[in-house]
């Protein structure tokens, strides 16, 4: 248990290229910022080094630390590249096949050779077991406990099976026979890993709920692994604070739970992302962003309105088809809402054989062997290589001047592997890649705001990432918005996120009715018993009980539609008093969703779902302060020629972000640079460093 005098903590995000890492320490008002190369092959070695090497940067000890809070792709990487455990699904007797049968919609009509996504567990290792509970909640058949017992038996002894998931009908409603084949289960094998899908989703619909519960028995052995190995590590070096692990909602959790669910963390890392963002917009006072993280692998967006990230409900992993909804496995875990594309710094340009057009992405270089410029094996160009190109970076001041970057070597691949094929110059060719990255972006964007019904002319864009400042500008400018914000740091802005996250979670049950035919008191208790439960998980995350906040909303459609919105609700104690408040709610939100209302149409509600989280904690940005020049002429470090579209080669100063003094002012073009990233800013903008050292850059 750490010690309540401790204040220094730890921001981790291992991201596909890069492992960031910021540490805090409000008592002395330390910040320091770390970043370096993922280690693929064991995570936990990128982690241990880093952490070693930002504590002693701050004269520090892993004694020293309160807390470390970590973020990981392994269970989206695993559920992607099917590496995952061997499953074993124990079922209602006729449901063997829900999973494979799905919604029996296809999500391309006109796709003759339509290929859907694979399911975890293949049907040799899906057994059925007699049982069945009414969608009341009430046993219409008992469930045969010797039944379970020879599946189980079956499926670890046969079948090989790691983990086990079992997935009743009806089970969102009653957990009564879940709880008795997970008792007869764990009588048989105690240490198995064991997922009920009325705890990991107990909410309606059974080929999601089922395919959630398969999917967290499918990644827990490994993040089982993973994070002990994490936590044994980390305690060799002296560590003896707490562990906490980000979920994908941007809330924090124990690593209990973690284990538990591991599926709940399956966009753990761009959430930290999204919650930094959001963090950077309250100290900015702003209420209407466009969060743009851009790393080595991808891009991730983000709307943020009010201080808070868009969230949803369910997410679809390992899709077949990268941005064709339903082509993925539905999973209903509480995400961030946002769109990730593939498109990063190590993003490999090519030109397709059969077009002869320049391609850029979605594969990436990663980390092995990386770009080219990394002279680690790398022949195929990459974004990364293309911003060398052009001027964007400083070969000898990458990560801060320890990664020396191979121009020479850059450029023969793009002579080779592009100019040959497309007789473009080699300077064009890399401005032929920026320009097709930076429109796929700014493509992607539009979309996900088109389909909020949002402006981006009326947003301001926050650019952080390794990558996202280099690219910021242009795409702000494909998209119109006028203005951005780079904060200091925006190279490991994600691991930034958290350390200001809050402890959080999100419950749901399911209790369906007509909204004028609603039982207030069982919802009442439904409500309860969330409450209880969630004070009890945060709690346990370090969260005070007298500061946790809740936000009960309920999932609510017109009777006879398919699909439900999310309908916020007055207080946690309802009655009948509340019908009018409610139903101008659902009105409210059912308008802003499809620009229309039916006012005479019943309504029905299906789930009943509560937020909680407490406050984040309170960080001062104060990255480089106590080294600010006095005038901007000591923050310049020299000129560079960089090329921008529509004007050519261009020099442009250099300045160093970390004496650039809050309050300074100057126009572009200009590059930014700081040991993680370098800012880009075109010609005429207008630049302004406010108080807590943020970039505010003005597009003309």
């Amino acid at each position: 248990m750490a010690s309540a005098s401790r204040t220094a903590r730890i921001g981790v995000d291992v991201g596909g290229t890069f492992t960031d890492l910021v540490l805090y320490d409000s008592a002395r008002r330390i910040t320091q910022t770390g970043k370096l190369l993922t280690t693929p092959q064991d995570p936990s070695i990128a982690i241990i080094s880093g952490i070693e090497r930002i504590l002693a940067e701050a004269d520090l000890t892993p004694a020293d630390l309160h807390s470390i809070v970590h973020g990981t792709t392994l269970v989206t990487n695993t559920i992607i590249e099917r590496t995952g455990a061997t499953v074993g699904l124990i079922t209602t007797e006729g449901f063997r096949d829900t999973i494979e049968i799905g919604r029996e919609t296809r999500y391309d009509l006109y796709d003759l050779f339509l290929e859907t996504p694979p399911v975890l567990v293949p049907r040799a290792r899906r057994l059925e077991v007699a049982e069945r509970i009414t969608p009341e909640g009430e046993v219409l058949v008992g469930l045969d406990e010797e039944g379970v017992a020879k599946a189980a038996r079956r499926l670890v002894e046969e079948h090989g099976a790691e983990a086990l998931a079992v997935s009743f009908m009806h089970a969102y409603r009653s957990a009564q026979h879940e709880q008795k084949a997970a008792r007869v289960i764990r009588s048989l094998y105690p240490r198995l890993p064991l997922s009920l899908s009325s705890e990991v989703a107990p909410e309606i619909r059974e080929y999601e709920r089922t395919t959630t519960a398969c999917a967290n028995a499918y990644v827990q052995p490994l993040m089982h692994r993973y994070l002990d190995k994490l936590e044994a590590d980390l305690e060799r070096i002296g560590f003896t604070g707490r562990l906490y692990i980000m979920l994908s909602s941007g809330g924090i959790t124990t690593l209990r739970e973690a284990k538990a669910y591991p599926i709940r963390l399956i966009e753990s890392g761009p959430a930290a992302g999204a919650m930094a963002a959001s963090f950077i917009a309250k100290l900015a006072g702003l209420d209407r962003v466009i969060s743009f993280d851009m790393g080595g692998t991808t891009a991730k967006i983000c709307l943020i309105e009010d201080g808070q990230p868009d969230h949803k409900f369910d997410f679809e992993a390992g899709r077949v088809k990268r941005f064709q909804k339903g082509s993925g496995l539905p999973l209903k875990v509480s995400v961030v809402d946002m769109i990730e594309i593939g498109a990063g710094g190590g993003s490999l340009a090519r030109v397709d054989p059969a077009s002869g057009l320049l391609k850029v992405g979605p594969r990436s270089a990663g980390s092995v062997p990386g770009p080219v410029c990394y002279g680690r094996g790398g022949d195929q160009p990459t974004v990364t290589d293309a911003d060398l190109v052009l001027g964007r970076l400083d070969p000898g001041y990458f990560l801060g001047g320890e990664l020396r970057l191979d121009m020479d070597g850059v450029r023969r691949a793009f002579a080779d592997k592009i100019s040959e094929a497309t007789r473009l110059e080699v300077d064009e060719a890399a401005l032929g890649v920026q320009r097709i990255i930076d429109e796929t972006m700014a493509a992607a964007t539009r979309t996900h705001l088109a389909e909020k019904g949002k402006d981006p002319r009326k947003y301001t864009l926050i650019a952080f990432g390794g990558a996202g400042p280099v690219h910021a500008f242009n795409l702000a400018r494909l998209l119109k918005v006028g203005r951005m914000v780079v904060p200091m740091g925006a190279g490991v802005a994600s691991a930034l996120g958290f350390l200001v996250a809050p402890p959080a979670t999100d419950m749901v049950r399911t209790k369906m009715s007509r909204l004028d035919a609603v039982d207030w008191q069982a919802i009442n208790a439904l409500f309860e018993e969330m409450r209880a439960e969630g004070v009890r998980l945060l709690s346990e995350a370090g969260a005070d009980p007298e500061r946790i906040t809740f936000k009960p909303t309920a999932e609510m459609r017109h009777k006879g539609q398919g699909f439900e919105i999310p309908v916020p609700l007055p207080s946690l104690v309802l009655s009948e008093r509340d019908l009018d408040v409610i139903r101008a709610s659902f009105f409210e939100s059912y308008r802003a969703q499809f620009g229309r209302i039916i006012e005479d149409s019943p309504i029905e509600v299906l789930n009943w779902r509560l937020s909680l989280a407490a406050p984040g904690s309170k960080i001062k940005i104060g990255a480089g302060e106590g080294k600010a020049a006095a005038d901007l002429g000591r923050a310049k470090r020299g000129t560079r020629k960089v090329k921008f579209e529509d004007h050519g080669w261009l020099d442009c100063p250099v300045y160093d972000r970390y004496r650039l003094p809050s309050g300074c002012a100057f126009t572009g073009p200009a590059l930014v640079e700081e040991r993680e990233s370098t800012c880009v800013i075109g010609p005429g903008a207008r630049v302004r460093v406010d108080e807590s050292l943020n970039l505010i850059i003005d597009l003309v």
